[in-house]
């Protein structure tokens, strides 16, 4: 784990102890030096402590977003205490999946203002988990999933995860339109061979095939991971499609945020406009 993922992990793991605290939210931590703040689902089942109270509302009110809230937790069994009920993956204070829903859940958070901010023609209603179904040389589709699509624009959300994932040569080289997309010799690789970055590379294989654009979600304390977005950018040959790809802060969005959504981020995650400071929290506070 690089050092800036470290040190975000540290200061949502305070600011979630001290939320979970000042709300009084059930939740537990994870066993491990650098332990995770969970949250279960307050009494009445209304409100979510891993989620914005409007967020949830919308949430619970849509099918297909509200069956997202089961998919349990991989590694619940070794890494977080039993409970009655089964951790789910979004329960998790580290979940990008859960700030993305967060976010795009919220009813009044597809404006005029974001919709341009994302180069989206029309409101619409974000789709998650969305099977891109990529081309392979075999004739199958590929059938992982992109974060979310919106419109015509699909997302990879991004927090506290270490990279953007590392592929075996041959699944990656199964791709049919690998090298019509980029330049292939240029892509990075390890020194076995395989390629790094893949979920970057699949998901603009995704755009390619759908005429689509894609936006990569990402906190800005995480440099990492947009020099990692570059340097898969600088191997994309087709200068139409480099036109549709964007990296996107989370703090970016923020600004064309609803004030109440504003104040959850910066309160849970320390996410605030450009130019803002994020609220003070202390290890101090949660003892």
């Amino acid at each position: 784990m690089g050092p800036y993922c470290s040190l975000l992990r540290h200061e949502l793991r305070i600011r979630n102890l001290a939320f979970a605290k000042a709300h009084n939210l059930a939740h537990a931590l994870s066993y491990g030096e650098q332990s995770v703040v969970v949250y279960e689902p307050c009494e009445e089942q209304s409100r979510h402590g891993n989620f914005e109270n409007a967020s949830y509302a919308a949430i619970l009110a849509r099918q297909e977003w509200r069956i997202r809230l089961e998919k349990i937790h991989t590694t619940a069994r070794r890494s977080l205490p039993a409970s009655d009920r089964r951790w789910k993956e979004l329960d998790s204070s580290m979940s990008s999946d859960a700030l993305l829903m967060n976010i795009f859940c919220h009813p009044t958070t597809i404006s005029p203002l974001l919709c341009a901010m994302l180069g989206i023609d029309h409101p619409s209603v974000p789709e998650f988990g969305f099977r891109a179904r990529i081309p392979l040389r075999n004739g199958h589709t590929d059938r992982t999933e992109v974060d979310m699509k919106i419109g015509r624009m699909l997302v990879e959300a991004k927090l506290t995860e270490t990279n953007f994932q590392t592929q075996k040569k041959e699944i990656v080289e199964a791709y049919r339109d690998l090298g019509a997309v980029f330049d292939r010799e240029r892509l990075p690789r390890t020194t076995l061979g395989d390629y790094i970055s893949y979920q970057l590379i699949r998901n603009v294989l995704a755009a390619h095939e759908l005429n689509a654009s894609f936006c990569v979600l990402l906190d800005e304390r995480r440099p990492d991971l947009k020099d990692g977005w570059y340097e898969i950018m600088q191997c994309v040959v087709d200068t139409d499609l480099k036109t549709r790809c964007m990296v996107l802060t989370w703090q970016e969005l923020a600004a064309v945020l609803p004030k109440r959504l504003q104040e959850f981020l910066d309160l849970k995650y320390g996410i605030v406009p450009p130019g803002g400071i994020p609220s003070r929290t202390c290890e101090e506070e949660i003892e």
